[in-house]
């Protein structure tokens, strides 16, 4: 059976719009392995074009099923991280989301610190050791801490208490254990609020650090 270029190009469009989508808005309860296959398949189907010659067609579907396939088992290992994670973190303030190929690891900066303190609060080093854990039972992930604050007071002293909030976090994660390679600590300041600043609410969840959990090479 002969497969034509076109079909294949408007599938790969077809899974492109898929993969494209805002993580916001999928399904909650979709996973990682689908999203991963996706992605996967897409890859691979690039591949096998590129590979060109007059079989660029069969290329592109076997890269497209080859790449579906690692794309799957990918998947599958953050599926399993995320619902480790939610098992050894007891604390119901902090969130675990998923978007896209990343773990968003979100604890409110008024339970890990004291007002205008960079000083990990001892209620917390039990999770940061849990997550330490995690970090360690899944080797093949990296994770980039990054510090956010509300946007009272100065802006330049919101930034560097950001970026020092973040590194007392890496600090104990790699007092835990985890290679400081795989860590990176960076401070947004006043500058990413995921709320309204105008409201006592919004700016306690302004005030957070996220821990981004990818998979190496992502």
């Amino acid at each position: 059976m002969t497969i034509r270029l076109p079909v294949v190009l408007t599938l790969c469009s077809a899974m492109a719009l898929a993969a494209c989508t805002d993580p916001a808005r999928l399904n909650p309860d979709s996973n990682y392995t689908q999203q991963g296959a996706v992605t996967g398949g897409i890859l691979g189907a690039a591949t096998g074009l590129a590979v060109g010659g007059s079989n660029a067609a069969k290329n592109a579907l076997v890269g497209a099923a080859v790449g579906a396939g690692a794309g799957a088992l990918l998947g599958n290992q953050l599926d399993k991280q995320a619902e480790d994670l939610r098992q050894s973190i007891g604390n119901q303030n902090i969130i675990i989301n998923r978007q896209g190929d990343v773990l968003v690891v979100t604890m409110p900066q008024d339970i890990l610190f004291e007002v205008d303190s960079a000083v990990v609060s001892g209620s917390l080093q039990g999770d940061l050791a849990a997550l330490a854990s995690n970090l360690n039972q899944y080797p093949d992930t990296n994770a980039e801490i990054i510090g956010h604050t509300d946007n009272t007071g100065d802006a330049a002293h919101n930034q560097d208490l950001s970026e020092r909030r973040a590194l007392s976090v890496s600090q104990v994660l790699t007092a835990n254990g985890v290679a400081a390679y795989r860590l990176s600590a960076t401070g947004r300041g006043e500058d990413a609020p995921v709320a309204s600043n105008l409201t006592d609410e919004g700016r306690a969840l302004n005030r957070r650090v996220d821990i981004l959990i990818r998979p190496t090479g992502a």
